[in-house]
């Protein structure tokens, strides 16, 4: 089982986990008659990516899981024991730092389109999270009030930035959602957004119902890459009648 065994609770150092040891030797990619010139550069950069040679050395199912652990460094987002909802999971890199870092008496709940290989310590749903039952599945297998909601989902890419940035929007405003629904008082959400211009609603939301706000783009996060990660810290509770 891929990275299973990493969720073992014994965790590690914040600060020592989340940098590759070193760059290597650069791979060189020939372009082959059925490859596209877009597939080799993809593939070339997916060959030569530190965080890539560095998720497999250490058992990640994703090079994603040094965002979390870069995010997770700076902000202390995961505590021992927490309830934590993976929201996007697949193929489970981010659920795997959340059992590793939470430890084993955490429970984290993660969901996804596509079927995620089973992790020790973390319970997988297969589904789409915009369904309208999925909330209610993500409650009943979380079992209590949730101390952080994770959303790295992604829509798929059209290649039209704006069209682009208001799916991500959209995806970032339903996580949100569900997290006013089962936050406790002085949980975390942290949720990918596209830089553009529809942030703002959002932003105020999150400044209404949370003590801290701040963007984040940890260095795995390619640079050219419009991603970056929205956190907020400080749940203050759903509001009466909410």
């Amino acid at each position: 089982m891929s990275g299973a065994g990493r969720g073992d609770g014994r965790g590690r150092r914040r600060g020592r986990t989340a940098t590759p040891r070193g760059r290597g030797l650069s791979v060189r990619v020939e372009t082959a008659k059925r490859r596209s010139n877009s597939s080799t550069r993809w593939l070339r950069r997916q060959l030569n990516d530190p965080y890539v040679r560095e998720a497999q050395e250490r058992g990640y199912r994703s090079r994603a899981a040094f965002k979390l652990l870069q995010i997770d460094d700076k902000l202390g987002l995961l505590k021992p024991g927490a309830r934590v909802v993976d929201l996007g999971a697949a193929p489970g890199g981010w659920s795997q730092v959340a059992v590793e870092r939470c430890g084993p008496e955490a429970r984290v709940i993660g969901i996804d389109l596509a079927e995620i290989e089973p992790l020790a310590g973390a319970v997988f749903l297969e589904g789409d999270f915009l369904d309208e039952d999925a909330p209610a599945r993500l409650k009943q297998a979380l079992g209590g009030p949730a101390d952080l909601v994770l959303s790295d989902m992604a829509a798929a890419a059209t290649g039209h930035a704006g069209t682009d940035h208001l799916r991500v929007m959209a995806l970032a405003e339903a996580a949100l959602a569900f997290a006013e629904e089962v936050l406790a008082p002085g949980g975390a959400f942290l949720a990918k957004v596209l830089q553009g211009g529809a942030e703002r609603d959002l932003l105020d939301r999150l400044k209404q119902d949370f003590a801290k706000v701040r963007h984040i783009k940890p260095p795995a996060s390619r640079k050219d890459s419009a991603e970056l990660y929205v956190a907020a810290t400080g749940y203050r509770g759903a509001k009466p009648g909410g």
